[in-house]
Order: structure tokens, then C-alpha cells, then sequence
């Protein structure tokens, strides 16, 4: 199972990159919510993937799992939906005023 996590990870990975080096403005901002979704996918699966145990700590427990990389997963979560809405109204903002999404037409003319 671990394995098969990380392949998808190495394609999350994969497609984010691809997707960020483009020149559309939509393009990067999906990118990078790829890149952000992976790196909780790379998270989790460094935390080994446990199931049948609860996610608490005894004393004398034989078997739990460790509820720290899910919580950071779920607040990591919480916080790139914020940033990506975030960006899609900066887009849309920029798309409305300048009526493009290239980045080479965003960035202007050199000495303007």
C-alpha cells in the first residue's frame, strides 16, 4: 500500500511541476494545489500507514496510531483551501483588469 502511495505522490509531484512551469495563470494556481494535495498524500505515507488501532497514546498500548501527521494533514488542509481560493480571486481580479492570464503579458514590458 505504501508503495502505491508514493507512485501516486511522484505523480502528484509530476503533474504539479508540469503544471506550474506553464504560462497561464489558471494553470499554476491548479499546480500548485497538486503540489499542496502531495505533500499531505507524502505525509501521511511517511507516518506509515496504519489502520485498526486508535489514534491514542497509553501507557501500555501495544498497538496505536499516531495522531500527530493527521492533524497536521487536516490543519495543512484547512489552510491551502484558504490560499487557493485566495488565488483564484487574485486571478480573477487580474483576468478582469488586464483581460489576460499569460504570465509573459502579466509581467509587462521590460523598463515600464
Amino acid at each position: 500500500m505504501e508503495l502505491m502511495m508514493s507512485i501516486a505522490v511522484g505523480i502528484l509531484f509530476m503533474v504539479g511541476v508540469y503544471l506550474i512551469l506553464t504560462r497561464s495563470l489558471l494553470r499554476i494556481i491548479l499546480g500548485t494545489s497538486l503540489l499542496t494535495h502531495a505533500v499531505h498524500l507524502l505525509l501521511l505515507t511517511m507516518a506509515r500507514l496504519k489502520k485498526g488501532a486508535p489514534p491514542l497514546l497509553g501507557e501500555h498500548a501495544s498497538a496505536y496510531t499516531d495522531p500527530v501527521p493527521a492533524a497536521l494533514i487536516l490543519t495543512s488542509i484547512v489552510i491551502s483551501f484558504g490560499v487557493t481560493s485566495f488565488f483564484f480571486v487574485l486571478a480573477y481580479k487580474a483576468y478582469q483588469k488586464l483581460k489576460t492570464d499569460d504570465m509573459e503579458q502579466l509581467r509587462g514590458e521590460e523598463g515600464e
